[in-house]
């Protein structure tokens, strides 16, 4: 438990009026590695928040995340309407490790509500534009001759299938690590499928591109198939 003890140790010291403040991130996990680092959210009164600092304490690696109740909600509608919030899921699933007036445990419970209902959901038009842009992107891939290349399109069309599966099935969406998490957690068959493909692709397997594509394809038609000829956006003359 020592990363509790260092992250309790830092917020009394450094913040000893702080409203509220959790502890977040893998290091909370099974999946904590050498390298994680202690996510802090701390509130405050008022100033020095709102800050964001990375530092090094006790030998520990940690970011702070200082804000006020009123910039904790903000980032929080921000956030939400991106359909991505890392602040709902700290707060959500954080250890509470100081609560001076309630604010925390209000905090959390309303974190848990609004990551359980789920983000906005995607609008027609916002879906189709997706579709577009992998359609196109997947049609590049299937035409590429140069290797190199083919690893940044294989890196694009997994971000962005992983993107649309997760956003048409009503789930949040994550950033890098986070990504994998949400589509792993969101539909395990998929993610296997997706990320083994891909590392075949880029490795250049045999048949590794075409079940990668197959892949794409199958997230693309789950969110009502490819689109590329008659697509068109802005002013219609």
């Amino acid at each position: 438990m020592d990363h509790v003890q260092t992250a309790s140790e830092l917020v009394n010291s450094r913040f000893p009026e702080a409203r509220a403040a959790f502890l977040a991130g893998s290091v909370l996990t099974r999946r904590r590695t050498a390298t994680s680092d202690l996510d802090i959210v701390v509130l405050l009164d008022g100033p020095p928040a709102p800050f964001r600092e990375s530092l090094v304490h006790n030998d520990w690696p940690v970011e702070l995340f200082v804000q006020t109740e009123a910039d904790w909600r903000s980032f929080a509608e921000r956030e939400t309407a991106a359909r991505q919030s890392p602040l709902l899921a700290m707060c959500a699933e954080g250890l509470l490790l100081t609560d001076r007036d309630g604010l925390g445990a209000t905090l959390q419970a309303e974190s848990r509500r609004r990551l359980a209902a789920g983000p906005p959901p995607l609008s027609a038009t916002e879906c189709e534009d997706r579709r577009y842009a992998l359609t196109d992107t997947l049609d590049d891939f299937r035409g590429c001759t140069d290797p190199l290349e083919r690893t940044y399109l294989v890196a694009a069309l997994l971000r962005g299938a992983s993107e649309l599966a997760l956003l048409t099935g009503g789930h949040w969406l994550g950033a890098a690590k986070w990504l994998s998490r949400r589509l792993a957690t969101a539909d395990p068959d998929l993610h296997r499928r997706l990320t083994g493909a891909a590392a075949s692709a880029i490795a250049d397997r045999p048949g590794g591109s075409a079940e990668f594509a197959e892949a794409v394809h199958g997230v693309l038609q789950q969110a009502g198939g490819p689109i590329w000829s008659g697509y068109r956006r802005g002013k219609v003359s």
